[in-house]
């Protein structure tokens, strides 16, 4: 056991001192672009292995949140800094450091205007992110959740394709309009409660004429995040005008953060709520599974086409978390985790054949087994990790949340099944008309196999896939207790009525 003081203050933000290192940094243009990409590198792994202390010194047999830290902000408010993690939140901490690197090697050669600032926009996302995961106060979560915008609206928007602006705009105007309606559900629990701790609010029992109220105000933002069908249109164009380390962070990071806050509040703080609107998830869900797995047979873009899919695995998460069973919830937060990995490593294939001829159509590809035989490997590996074949981290997550819609619901698990099909259809579909066939076009010909800079960022990805696939317990066990806990929780408000608790906050 290794005792660092601060440890999550430490690994929240080290990456924005990294990021304050580079705003300082002068020089040529050429030098600083070179240290910009060192200093970016070495700051995000040194923050992915202080993370990885934390899993180290993690106790999985306990429910309560660890490493917590808390300082007084506002004292006369009830305000306080009040950070920690649970197993809920620690793959996700997690998550966002082992990304961060990878998108700055990934985006090593590509970008090459503006380095500096491109990696200052990566630090700060960084420290947003996994201070999201970390915060225990509502308005310090609040705080962290919407700053994520910024520096991924500068990455669309400054670093994206053609249509980049309308795209950057479209993101933030979506994600931040929801969130205004949960910031008002926020100033409603602090009036309610007297505080805005997370723990204390857990604790208490938000009365049942507040609840749907407030589960719909959370839910505008969340539904976004996630993104839930019919606010969903915002992603594929975010995905397209993205630069490729942009789209990883998004599929990786971003929309888990909806999920995370459906299980983090939408669950615990307002059970009654939540059973009550649980038709409405299943019916959204299912039809985000369906229509949009037809939508990405369709496509002819190879982002647009794993935006979509995106959605729909996605829907199976939603479907696995309100259906507050063991099994639901933990296939949703695997589901979650193993997207992340998953989705991050095919947008990095995109981004692979990207770099070499400047074109996502699927069309102007094919054959490319033949030429590039590493990158037909790597791909494959992810494409069917994505159809969730067994073996892989895309099986366990989609077996135990389908499992969870089953002992609830039957028709909703047999119509939630259906992404398995239509999820191996277009997957298949892709796949096969980029890889085999005969090489047609002479610049399909002349591309390149994967560099060695490629195969370091595909190697720990491929590896979590099958470490997740085949021993699917090390990263269950942690979460189990929380996940026990928070059901309890929701079990109990659920049976009793809930009373009127300002009084009893300290």
């Amino acid at each position: 056991m290794i005792g660092i003081p601060y440890h999550l203050s430490l690994v929240t933000f080290l990456p924005l001192a990294g990021a304050l290192w580079l705003v300082v940094l002068r020089g040529e243009e050429a030098a600083v672009a070179r240290n910009a990409r060192w200093i970016a590198l070495g700051v995000s792994l040194l923050d992915f292995v202080l993370s990885v202390l934390l899993w180290v010194n993690f106790d999985p047999k306990s429910a309560e949140f660890q490493f917590v830290e808390q300082a007084n902000w506002i004292p006369s408010m009830h305000i306080g800094y009040h950070m920690g993690i649970d197993g809920i939140s620690l793959f996700f901490v997690l998550l966002s450091t082992l990304l961060t690197p990878i998108c700055i090697i990934s985006a090593w050669e590509a970008v090459k205007i503006r380095v500096k600032e491109y990696m200052i926009a990566f630090l700060i996302l960084e420290t947003m992110m996994v201070g999201t995961f970390c915060a225990l106060d509502l308005i310090i979560f609040y705080v962290f959740f919407e700053g994520v915008l910024i520096p991924m609206f500068l990455i669309i928007g400054v670093w994206g394709g053609v249509r980049r602006v309308y795209s950057a705009f479209k993101f933030f105007l979506y994600t931040f309009l929801g969130s205004v309606l949960m910031l008002l559900a926020i100033l409603a629990l602090y009036w309610q409660l007297g505080t805005t701790d997370i723990p204390t609010a857990l604790h208490a029992a938000i009365p049942k004429t507040m609840q749907p109220w407030l589960w719909l105000a959370f839910f505008a933002s969340f539904a976004v995040k996630t993104p839930m069908w019919p606010v969903h249109t915002w992603l594929p164009d975010a995905h397209v005008e993205a630069p490729t380390a942009g789209s990883v962070i998004l599929a990786g990071v971003l929309l888990k953060m909806g999920g995370y806050g459906f299980i983090r509040f939408s669950l615990p703080l307002f059970p009654d709520a939540s059973v009550t609107f649980a038709p409405l998830i299943y019916t959204l869900s299912v039809v985000a599974i369906i229509y949009t797995s037809l939508v990405a047979l369709a496509q002819e873009d190879m982002k647009k086409l794993i935006a979509y899919s995106s959605v729909a695995h996605m829907g199976l998460v939603t479907i696995g978390a309100f259906t507050l069973s063991p099994q639901g919830l933990q296939g949703a937060m695997f589901q979650m985790l193993s997207h992340g990995i998953v989705s991050s490593a095919l947008f990095l294939c995109v981004g692979v054949v990207y770099d070499r001829l400047h074109t996502r159509e699927i069309a102007r590809y094919g054959g490319l087994a033949d030429n590039m035989p590493n990158y037909a490997l790597v791909f494959m590996v992810f494409m069917l990790a994505s159809v969730g074949l067994p073996g892989t981290s895309g099986f366990v997550g989609e077996f135990l949340a389908l499992l969870g819609a089953f002992q609830v619901n039957t028709w909703v698990a047999l119509l939630a099944t259906t992404s398995l099909i239509l999820g191996a259809a277009y997957m298949l579909y892709l796949y096969r008309r980029v890889v085999f066939g005969t090489i047609t076009k002479s610049d399909v010909r002349a591309m390149l196999d994967l560099s060695w800079r490629e195969k370091l960022v595909f190697a720990p990805l491929i590896a979590l896939v099958f470490w997740m696939g085949v021993y699917p317990a090390s990263f269950l066990d942690p979460m189990k207790p929380s996940l026990a806990a928070l059901i309890a929780r929701s079990h109990v408000a659920t049976a009793v009525e809930p009373t009127h608790v300002a009084e009893a906050t300290p």
